[in-house]
């Protein structure tokens, strides 16, 4: 995945930044029963693309992402992580999580969910809050289980909870967990940008 086009990953990566930027809501629908909505009107929209050009800017390898920081609070829907999850690794069980006025509220599952929910009761409430909505940007990345790469999956999307102030919002918990999710039909403001994965 490091030997991908930094020529594609930057041009795909501002392609969805600009559609998401003057965006009100995301929704995001799989067949495996996501269906959730998160506001997100004025959020920073932040493109990670592997370009690092001024003093302080920061960023992750490998590279492709666009990510932001819902509104706190008002997310409402149900997720299914089935690639993978932050602390998790590979999802074999899909994990059900219930989400209510920005938290997860009741997560269902196999092994995995189990393993989700201790990691959050071990830090508490805002740990089950909606942090981040990122959209993988990179086609060479690869689902192996591994955060920092599978985030960054082209046709996936990832819902993280806790922490998201260095993304401009609220929540500063001591958790920051990503849940991926694959094949998702994402909706901008009721339009569909993004179906089975594959930007429209």
């Amino acid at each position: 995945c490091l030997n991908a086009d930094a020529r594609k990953v930057i041009e795909l990566t501002k392609k969805i930044s600009e559609i998401l930027n003057p965006a009100s809501e995301i929704r995001v629908v799989t067949k495996k029963g996501t269906d959730i909505t998160m506001p997100m009107k004025g959020r920073k929209v932040i493109e990670s693309t592997g370009v690092l050009l001024n003093k302080g800017d920061w960023g992750n390898m490998p590279s492709g992402e666009v990510y932001l920081a819902p509104w706190e609070d008002k997310s409402n829907g149900i997720i299914v992580i089935d690639g993978s999850m932050a602390g998790v690794g590979l999802v074999e069980t899909p994990i059900t999580i219930e989400v209510v006025n920005g938290y997860a509220e009741n997560i269902q599952g196999g092994k995995e969910a189990q393993k989700l929910i201790e990691l959050l009761d071990k830090v508490g409430r805002d740990a089950r809050a909606i942090a981040e909505f990122g959209i993988g940007t990179n086609y060479k990345a690869q689902l192996i289980g591994e955060i920092l790469e599978d985030e960054k999956v082209y046709g996936t999307v990832h819902i993280a909870f806790g922490n998201n102030v260095s993304m401009g919002g609220s929540i500063n918990v001591k958790s920051h967990l990503d849940g991926l999710i694959k094949e998702p039909d994402v909706y901008v403001d009721g339009k569909l940008i993004m179906e089975k994965g594959n930007l429209l």
